[in-house]
């Protein structure tokens, strides 16, 4: 058929498990719940995606649920009929009857994406300008709350050649405990590897101030979110006199919220997240105005599972510069797939083949055993 069509949108909630209980400020997982969408097209193509958050409403303004619902109710009925390959097309149409809802709209952009480079037999970054590398440098999250077992950890890590970037989640714990957390690790790992810690918005100001002068001092090489989104104000003076690098997650809930923020200088780098944005052709907006105005890269991720993570992945492929690499690892928290062949992971990388589409097939009988009922 030469003008395929959407005819067809389902999806689905899956709950896996993960390899460990994981720790943020704001949340413990003890798994993670991934929405799938199947895009079902006229000419027999199905496109694949994932929309994933943390902790059902702890982090943000969509649940799998919420997502399942307002995809199942309003967005897929607006896409039926329009023209399959026209991805340009579909999503100004959702953001004309949807505000928000951008975790639902990057599942479904990736969907549309995945059906048009199989349509075309090219990568999904082919479609969106060009990879200009086949691999991204992957970070790993600390997150046991445990000095100890968190040092055993990364020093596996770098043993394997698996990660030597490194996050801590801090924040839920008193200040000094979690400086006295980071620096014993940071004094372990040494020039070996890169230590960067996540706050989650939990400070207030006046812990910010002391926290980032001491952790800069200390080696730490990124501190993300100090503070929380709205005070932006704060954010702008944080950013002045940091000695470390201040990274802006949450404040990015949108491509709108980029602008405001490099227009005021609040950060020197963006988290950049296709969910939060609105897709993988989003993202790519909010990391040209960053570019524009000279604040660093960052891929990050709402640990999405293998679906999401080559979603984000192929975007990331495109991007001049990724100063401080990415944090794909959302797979690899997980103990069970839901596709035929896992991504790799190897040499301290995410490894991404220029296979049509996203590259994924859904592994059908393990998606029918952890989709939830």
């Amino acid at each position: 058929m030469s003008n395929p069509v959407i005819q067809r949108v389902d999806t689905l909630i899956v709950d896996l498990p993960t390899i460990r209980p994981h720790k943020l400020a704001m949340h413990t997982m003890q798994q993670q719940t991934l929405v799938i969408i199947r895009l079902h097209c006229s000419d027999g193509v199905e496109g694949i995606g994932e929309a994933t958050t943390i902790g059902g409403l702890a982090y943000g303004y969509e649940s799998p649920e919420g997502i399942k619902a307002n995809i199942d109710r309003y967005l897929a009925p607006a896409l039926i009929g329009l023209p399959a390959g026209n991805v340009n097309a579909a999503m100004l149409r959702l953001d004309l009857i949807a505000k928000g809802n951008t975790f639902a709209k990057s599942g479904l952009e990736s969907a549309l994406l995945d059906a048009q480079g199989k349509r075309l037999g090219l990568a999904v970054s082919e479609l969106l300008g060009g990879r200009v590398r086949d691999s991204l440098e992957v970070a790993w999250t600390l997150a046991s709350g445990d000095t100890a077992r968190d040092i055993a950890e990364a020093e596996h890590m770098l043993e394997i050649r698996r990660h030597r970037l490194f996050k801590l989640k801090i924040g839920a714990n008193p200040l000094q405990q979690d400086l006295d957390h980071v620096i014993a690790i940071k004094r372990e790992l040494g020039d070996r590897a890169s230590v960067r810690v996540d706050v989650n918005q939990y400070w207030d100001e006046s812990q910010a101030i002391r926290a980032c002068q001491v952790l800069g001092d200390n080696g730490v090489d990124l501190i993300e979110q100090p503070i929380s989104r709205i005070n932006r104000a704060g954010q702008v003076r944080l950013n002045q006199r940091s000695p470390a690098p201040i990274m802006a997650d949450e404040s990015i809930e949108s491509v709108d919220d980029a602008l405001q923020l490099a227009a005021t200088g609040a950060a020197s780098v963006f988290a950049l997240k296709i969910a939060k944005n609105g897709g993988p052709r989003a993202v790519l907006r909010t990391a040209q105005i960053a570019e524009a105005a000279g604040i660093a890269l960052y891929g990050g991720t709402m640990l999405e599972g293998s679906v999401g993570t080559l979603a984000s992945a192929h975007a990331f492929l495109t991007l001049r510069q990724l100063t401080w690499g990415t944090e794909l690892f959302g797979p690899l928290l997980l103990t069970e797939e839901i596709v035929t062949e896992a991504p790799q992971y190897r040499d301290f990388a995410l490894h991404v083949p220029a296979t049509p589409g996203l590259g994924l097939t859904l592994d059908e009988t393990r998606l029918a055993r952890f989709a939830r009922r």
